[in-house]
Parts: C-alpha cells; sequence; structure tokens
C-alpha cells in the first residue's frame, strides 16, 4: 500500500474500512493530575486510546464542576480529537455513541473536519465535497443541556513559545490590573513556552499545563502507508481551553490569532493551512458554544484586529524575547530554529524591517536572506507561485511590504543579499518602494474581531502611543 498514489488509497481504504467509532471517554481525577482517555476504533479492525493529563496546581478548581459539567466539555475535546485517527483510512461513516448531535451540530462538525482537512485533501490529491467526505452518525438519544460555570472576569492565555503568544501575554499584562488575573496556558510544554511564560513574570507554578499524547497504534498505520497529513490542531486547542477556562473558573480565553490567518493557502480556493485559527473559524466556534455548551465562555483572538507585519512591529519592541521565542515548528521538539523551513524564513522576512540583521542570524542562526535553499520559499511566501507554504505564515502582501522596507533601509554600500536582489527585480518592489514607510502598520486599521470593547480600546490607544 506504501506505493500506491494516496488518491487510490483513498479509494482502496474507504472500501475496506466502513466506520469509524467514537465509543466514548474515560475521566479519573487524583490529587495530581485529571487523566482523560478517549476510546475510537476503526471497524473493528484498530482500536485508538489518545490522552490527555491535566496537572492539577492551585489554579484547579475542577472539584466545584459537576461530572455533567466535566463530561460535556471532555466529550467535545473527543469531536476534535477523532478527526487525527479517522484520516488514517477516511471511512464514509463517522458513529458517535457518547452523545446525542442534533442536525446544526452534525453540519458544524463536518464543516470543521472538511475544511480543517483541506490541506490534507489536497496534498493527497483526493477530490471529494463536504457532502460526500463523510456521514456523522449519532446513536445516542441523550443531549446534553447547557451547563453553568460561575466564571469570573479573568483570562486565559494559550501560550505557544511564538512572537504572537509573547506580544498577547505583554499587551494583556500591560492592560489588565492584576497578574493574577492571567493565567498562561501551555499544552505539551517546550523550553520556549516556558521561557516565555516566565519572562513574562510566571513561575511553572502558575502556569497551566495539559500534556497530550497520540496513540501509537495511529504513528504504526502511518509507518504502514495509510493516510496521513495535517489537521486542525487549533480547534483541538479552542475546545480544550474551554475545558482549563471550566476547571479555573476563568471567563475570557484570548488567543493570539492574527487577521492573516484568514488567507488560503492556495490561490482561488479555500483550502488554508491556518482555517481553524480564522475568523471564519472563531466566529461558528463562539456560536456553537453559546448555543450547546455554554453562555459562560468568551472564547477571542486578541491579535484578530492586527496583521502578521503589525505583530512583528510590536514584538520587536519586547527584545527580552529575543533569545527564547521559537515559531519553527520543524525544530519544535528539540526547541530550535531549523533554519530550513518557510516558517523560519517567513518570521526573519517580516521581522527583517524591525530587528537589526545581526541580531535576527543570532536569533535563526543565519542571514536567510542571503541563503539560495531557500529561494522557492521565498517564492511562494512573496506570492510568485499559486501556493503559498503550508505553514502559519502571513499574507503575501504583508511580505512584499516587509521585504520592501528592508531593502530600502540598506545603505547603498551594504551587500544586497540575495533574496533582496531578487525581490528588487520584482514588479511589487517597484509597486511599493516609494509609498511604503514603517508607519504603514497604523494605516491598516484594526480588522474585524471579537475583543470585548474596553480591550480593543485600550489596544487603539496603546498603537497610537507606540507609533506616534
Amino acid at each position: 500500500m506504501k506505493s500506491m498514489p494516496a488518491s487510490d488509497k483513498y479509494t482502496y481504504l474507504r472500501k475496506q474500512f466502513q466506520a469509524f467509532y467514537y465509543e466514548g471517554f474515560e475521566v479519573v481525577q487524583n490529587e495530581n493530575e485529571l487523566k482523560i482517555k478517549f476510546e475510537f476504533y476503526l471497524d473493528n479492525a484498530y482500536a485508538f486510546h489518545p490522552e490527555m493529563t491535566v496537572k492539577i496546581n492551585n489554579q484547579f478548581k475542577a472539584t466545584k464542576l459537576s461530572k455533567a459539567q466535566l463530561d460535556e466539555l471532555v466529550f467535545h475535546i473527543g469531536m476534535v480529537e477523532l478527526i487525527s485517527y479517522w484520516k488514517a483510512a477516511c471511512p464514509e461513516k463517522v458513529v458517535i455513541k457518547p452523545f446525542h448531535l442534533n442536525e446544526e451540530q452534525i453540519q458544524f462538525w463536518k464543516k470543521i473536519y472538511f475544511h480543517g482537512l483541506g490541506e490534507f485533501f489536497y496534498t493527497n490529491n483526493i477530490q471529494t465535497d463536504i457532502d460526500q467526505f463523510m456521514d456523522i452518525e449519532p446513536v445516542s438519544k441523550y443531549h446534553p443541556e447547557k451547563q453553568i460555570y460561575h466564571t469570573t472576569n479573568h483570562y486565559i492565555i494559550p501560550v505557544g513559545g511564538g512572537k504572537d503568544s509573547v506580544v498577547t501575554l505583554e499587551l494583556l499584562n500591560a492592560f489588565v490590573n492584576q497578574k493574577k488575573d492571567i493565567i498562561p496556558f501551555i499544552m505539551n510544554p517546550r523550553e520556549a513556552s516556558l521561557d516565555t511564560a516566565k519572562i513574562a513574570g510566571f513561575e511553572q507554578d502558575e502556569v497551566f499545563v495539559i500534556e497530550r499524547s497520540i496513540d501509537p497504534a495511529l504513528l504504526k498505520l502511518n509507518e504502514e502507508g495509510f493516510l496521513n497529513g495535517h489537521t486542525p490542531f487549533s480547534a483541538l486547542l479552542a475546545f480544550t481551553s474551554l475545558l482549563v477556562s471550566a476547571v479555573t473558573s476563568h471567563r475570557y480565553i484570548a488567543l493570539s490569532n492574527e487577521s492573516s490567518a484568514n488567507e488560503s493557502s492556495v490561490a482561488g480556493t479555500q483550502i488554508n493551512h491556518q482555517y481553524s485559527k480564522s475568523l471564519e473559524f472563531e466566529n461558528d466556534f463562539r456560536r456553537y458554544v453559546k448555543t450547546y455548551i455554554s453562555e459562560d465562555f468568551e472564547y477571542f483572538s486578541f491579535l484578530r484586529p492586527l496583521t502578521e507585519f503589525q505583530i512583528a512591529r510590536l514584538f520587536s519592541e519586547f527584545n527580552q524575547y529575543f533569545d527564547v521565542f521559537k515559531s519553527c515548528n520543524v525544530g519544535s521538539k528539540e526547541d530550535k530554529w531549523c533554519g530550513k523551513c518557510p516558517k523560519c524564513l517567513f518570521t526573519y522576512m517580516i521581522l527583517s524591517p524591525f530587528v537589526p540583521s545581526e541580531r535576527l542570524q543570532n536569533i535563526i542562526g543565519h542571514d536567510l536572506l542571503n541563503d539560495p535553499d531557500h529561494i522557492q520559499n521565498y517564492m511562494e511566501l512573496t506570492g510568485q507561485t499559486d501556493q503559498k507554504p503550508f505553514e502559519c505564515v502571513g499574507t503575501v502582501n504583508e511580505v512584499n511590504i516587509a521585504l520592501t522596507l528592508t531593502a530600502k533601509q540598506m545603505n547603498e554600500s551594504d551587500e544586497m543579499p540575495l533574496l533582496l536582489q531578487k525581490f528588487k527585480q520584482t514588479p511589487m518592489y517597484e509597486k511599493y518602494k516609494e509609498s511604503v514607510e514603517p508607519d504603514w502598520v497604523l494605516s491598516e486599521g484594526l480588522h474585524e474581531n471579537n475583543l470585548p470593547e474596553v480591550l480593543l480600546d485600550r489596544l487603539r490607544h496603546y498603537l497610537v502611543k507606540v507609533y506616534c
């Protein structure tokens, strides 16, 4: 099967496996942790039991939650978790056993799965549509009622260790009266995320941690040649953050997804590597939560009003994080910059107007703008191909603006890096070279968002203070 084209493999596996089952979940709490285990089956052939472990510290208040409340939240985490296992064979039928889902809920989940797997379908050359790729069949008649969680007006901030969560931490720290009103939340901590929280003023016992593990049975199927690819991790983070909000009684969940995440990865399509970071997902998620789970959660992206370019400008003010932040997915397991992937190059490009070249080289390892191995990545990031890299990167427009500013800042005596030489020969450089100035960050204004009005007002005043 390994040598079979992925599109043929999709057809073959759907004939071999008739259904995927969300059988149930188990929640066990002891004095140190809350252990969650899910139970999935691919027909009767394969069983999967992925786990999550919630570390208990002094912020943990789950003892105040009823079994019904916990079950409601954990069930929904499982609804996202299952897609990573379903995609191995993509059976037509998905059977949901724990709770009932009505037709509106079914359509919500099909939309998340279909668009969240857009990259997976595209890279595997799978031709399908939202109506045909899956049928969701709930078999339980029990439909839980909305719950009341008695949350307070405090904040959860998911921290990944990149520049975006740094900006959210720093600005919310400045906007909120007391540090105790904020809890950084880290899933599968690494050095960059823990160091980011520490520099922001949070010790390890003040950080809320969840460990998530993938069932080795799935990894074995990947090795055997079953289907594999990108899944909507940020959707999993969204539903997991509801659990964190509930067990800490913190109402506001402040993500760090920017307006740039709305741009598709493949020109002329809805295929978006960052779909579950998009405003469309955020709006759908907010409606679903308030309709079916609880009105006691407020999920929004604090950086949604801003672009990646604006965020890079803000991040450049916080140089205390330069040596610890990491925005490279390839090197994440070793907590390093790989220096070879599109995400490394994008980060280098978007920061280049604001951080000196020598400092950037010290951060990422070498001058990525002078690296011939990055020519293809450069072409994709600047829109000279139909497809952007399948990474969390900014828009083509703001990459071109960043490079224009960087090129304009160089003295005539400076040796122009290879990629900047190439860029100066493009129509995009000609388009922007006379008009673009660093204050472009303000002219963009604030994009559509779900921020509470008080935060939006403070952000607006902060931008004026910084740039004027």
